[in-house]
Order: C-alpha cells, then structure tokens, then sequence
C-alpha cells in the first residue's frame, strides 16, 4: 500500500479544517497591499523597512503546500504571529511608524480573531506527523515492530480524551481509513528496495502521458498507446536509462515474445473491429449475421 495517498486520504478532514481555517485568516488580513503602494512612494529607510514586513507577510499569505504532512494554514498562522512578535518587540523600544502600526494591528486583529481554530488542526498534525515518522521507520526496524508502534499510536489516538467534537470526527476517519488500508501498510518492510510509496511509478506514466501528449495532440490517450501500451511504454521508459543496440534487441524467450505478438495482434484486431462498426455498422452486422446462419447449416 502507498503511504503517500494513505495518509492523504486519512488526513484529509484535518487538511480541509487546516484549509477553512487559512481562508478566515486571509479574510482577516486583506488591507496589506494598500500599505505596501503607500511605502512605495517614498525611498527612505523607514518606508524600506515598511515594505520588507509586507513581503514578508505577502510570502507568508502565498506559500501553499501539498497535503498530507503539510498544514500551509498553520504554516500561514504561526508565520503571522511571528511577525506580529517581531513588531511588538520593536515597539517595547519605540513607537512604531504609522504604515508599520496599521500593519501591525491589521495583523494582531486577524491572528487573534482566528486563533480558536487552530487548537484542533495543531492536535490533528501533531498525530499525522508522528503516525508519518513510525511509517518511514528511519531506525529501519522490522514490520511486525513498526505494526506494533503504529498501533500503539492508533490506541493513544482512539482513547484521548477531552477533545472536540471537530477533533473526534477527523480521528474517527483516521482510524477507519486506516482499518481499510492496514492489511497492506506494512509488507514493505520485509521486501528489499519496495518503496513506501508510488509517486515515482505514478511520475514515469505522466511522464509518458505528458509526451504522448505532445507528439499527438491528443488530451486523451492515442489508440495506439492503448493497444501496445505493455511494449511501448516499457520500451520508452527503458530506452531513458540504456543505449540498446542491435543484439541487444534479440528476443531471448521466443515463446515469451510469441505470446506477446499474440496478445498484441489480438489487441490490434478488436480494434480494427471497432473501425469498422463505426464506418459501415449496418454492413458489420450483415455479415455477423451471415455467418451465423452459415454456421447453423454446416451439418
């Protein structure tokens, strides 16, 4: 089983709240760039500093990431506090200058307005990143060991207590996500180079898909792909990591490789067949039906 899209699919009410939670907080913040254009217009150091805390609030608000073990709302909500801290401290020593002050509130009134949403999402990850470190198993301990730390963490998980009712629902779809995938999670581990994960496959067929793309036109996959895809995909992907040359292409297996013919004559006949329903479906049927009656009277 992929750890990748387990864990996606398990955490997913955690990332739709760490999301929801994002949204409110950006709604909270809106009214930085008119103070970013305004410190624009002058050259001197205090407008310097002004616009560096806007980017730096700009970088916060835009950088997005990708679940499962990313919380980019978290991310978001601690990197505004920061920069709420760091004005505070500036301010113990001096008065802040007025854009500064704007932002400075602006920031205060949205990382406060927000900050009960955030306990549940905190609690939440805290769990996927520890169920995350006992599945990559970097002390590269034995399944039936991993299996037994992962279940002690699904015990802890189900057994808390005092958490909320957002909180319970996200760790009940953890846990039945879980049972569904649990009796495959953990074979990797007993097999040499088995990767915990399918992206690099899933990343060889988009590649393949993107090029196919490009030399057809086609958004779809080409009918010829779909026919030899079990020697031409193969081939493509082999060919980007060895330089065959001609004894190399000599089939070792001839039984092997007369089946595959087979299969792949087969493949091409259906659809050929195909062709031609589509261009003459009334004579098609005529002679499907010609020789059914053939058939019926041979003795």
């Amino acid at each position: 089983m992929c750890h990748f899209h387990y864990l996606r699919e398990a955490a997913k009410p955690l990332y739709e709240a760490d999301r929801h939670a994002k949204k409110e907080l950006k709604k909270q913040v809106r009214g930085v760039r008119p103070i970013e254009r305004e410190a624009e217009q002058h050259d001197d150091e205090e407008a310097m500093i002004t616009r560096k805390y806007c980017l730096a609030v700009r970088s916060a608000l835009t950088d997005d990431g990708c679940p499962p073990l990313s919380a980019p709302g978290l991310k978001l909500y601690e990197r505004l506090s920061l920069i709420v801290a760091s004005l505070e401290r500036v301010a113990e020593i001096e008065a802040l200058p007025p854009p500064l002050d704007k932002l400075y509130r602006l920031l205060t009134k949205g990382v406060a307005a927000t900050e009960p949403l955030w306990s549940d999402v905190q609690a939440g990850y805290g769990w996927v990143h520890r169920a995350a470190h006992i599945l990559a198993n970097v002390e590269h301990l034995s399944s039936k060991e991993v299996q037994r730390q992962y279940e002690e963490l699904l015990e802890e998980m189900q057994h808390c207590v005092s958490l909320t009712t957002p909180l319970q629902q996200m760790i009940a779809t953890f846990l039945k996500v879980t049972a569904s995938y649990q009796p495959g999670l953990f074979h990797c581990y007993d097999v040499t180079d088995l990767p915990r994960t399918n992206n690099d496959l899933e990343h060889v067929f988009g590649s393949a898909r993107y090029h196919e793309r490009r030399a057809t036109g086609r958004k779809q996959a080409s009918p010829g792909l779909v026919v030899r895809d079990s020697v031409r995909l193969v081939a493509a992907i082999a060919t980007q990591n060895y330089h065959f040359s001609g004894p190399d292409l000599a089939p070792r297996d001839l039984t092997r490789w007369q089946t595959l013919r087979k299969q792949i004559n087969y493949r091409h006949e259906a659809r050929r067949e195909h062709v031609r329903f589509r261009k003459e479906p009334e004579h098609y049927l005529r002679a499907l039906e010609e020789q059914l009656s053939q058939r019926k009277m041979r003795p």
